[in-house]
């Protein structure tokens, strides 16, 4: 695969970076856009190696990466990361088929809702939809008291409490927020707060990606194909169950992918999931296949 051409966009609050990949080849299949949020088009290499015969577009959402915020508002919401999808997508020739992964994934969901015409093919992979779990309440609770953690003590605290909720198996418990946490520096993270409260996780997408209630009637009745995705790993995990969620309202069965909820990662940010195995699945949902 030659190596990407990198754009930039004006878009109303932000100032958007996405990268394409040309095909080797030429070839009549859409173009496919690889998304995350807040992970960025470094996520995405591996994945994207695997598929040299399709023009690859991938893109850091805005306040991510080398895309930044020209609002200066504190959060962003998943109608604004469509909006800004649809640019591209207008913006590099559409329809596209979509492989979206956790927050990108309720981004996506978003698109489709909003803009069925951008997109031939979803492929949702486990969209933290808190909102659509059974134990709701305590999963947005979590979700709010994470971001007030983040706001009064930092990084370091809230990214625990964050990862010891996204790891846990089963309904979040009532008393989460109270529970015992290991300190930071288990983690690796930093145990003092530098002040900080620019990360784009915890500040900007946290809250309101994980309340997001999708428009169901919008999507279900979209001429996009929506194939919600799970990884054979994560069963019981929040994502997960928020995936089983979507897919059950939309009257649709989950496609089990390779891996966990990282399963396509083939080294980024120091995490390697299964990606030949799950770039094969990709591609065979994609042909129609599965």
């Amino acid at each position: 695969m030659t190596d990407p051409e990198i754009h930039h966009l004006t878009v109303p609050g932000a100032e958007l970076v996405y990268d394409v990949r040309p095909s080797a080849t030429p070839s009549a299949a859409p173009t496919l856009l690889l998304i995350g949020s807040p992970m960025g088009a470094a996520g995405f290499g591996t994945l994207a190696g695997h598929f040299p015969d399709r023009t690859v577009v991938t893109y850091d959402p805005r306040g991510a990466e080398r895309s930044r915020r020209t609002d200066g508002a504190a959060t962003s919401t998943p109608e604004e990361h469509a909006d800004d999808l649809h640019r591209i997508i207008a913006a590099v020739g559409g329809p596209v088929d979509v492989f979206a992964s956790s927050g990108g994934a309720v981004n996506a969901v978003a698109l489709v809702a909003e803009h069925p015409d951008d997109v031939r093919t979803l492929v949702a992979h486990e969209p933290p939809l808190a909102s659509m779990v059974p134990d709701r309440e305590q999963a947005l609770a979590a979700t709010e008291g994470i971001h007030r953690l983040f706001l009064d003590e930092g990084v370091g605290p809230a990214m625990v409490r964050f990862i010891l909720l996204v790891s846990h198996t089963g309904p979040v418990p009532v008393d989460f927020l109270g529970a015992p946490a290991p300190s930071p520096a288990e983690f690796g993270l930093p145990a003092e707060d530098d002040g900080s409260r620019d990360d784009v996780l915890l500040g900007q997408n946290l809250v309101s990606c994980t309340h997001h209630a999708p428009d169901v009637d919008a999507i279900r009745s979209a001429s996009s194909r929506v194939v919600v995705a799970v990884g054979e790993e994560s069963e019981g995990q929040l994502a997960s169950r928020a995936a089983y969620a979507l897919a059950d309202a939309l009257g649709v069965a989950p496609t089990v992918f390779p891996g966990g909820h990282a399963g396509f990662l083939g080294g980024e940010y120091g995490e390697t999931g299964q990606p030949d195995d799950f770039a094969k699945a990709l591609r065979e949902v994609l042909d129609g296949q599965a």
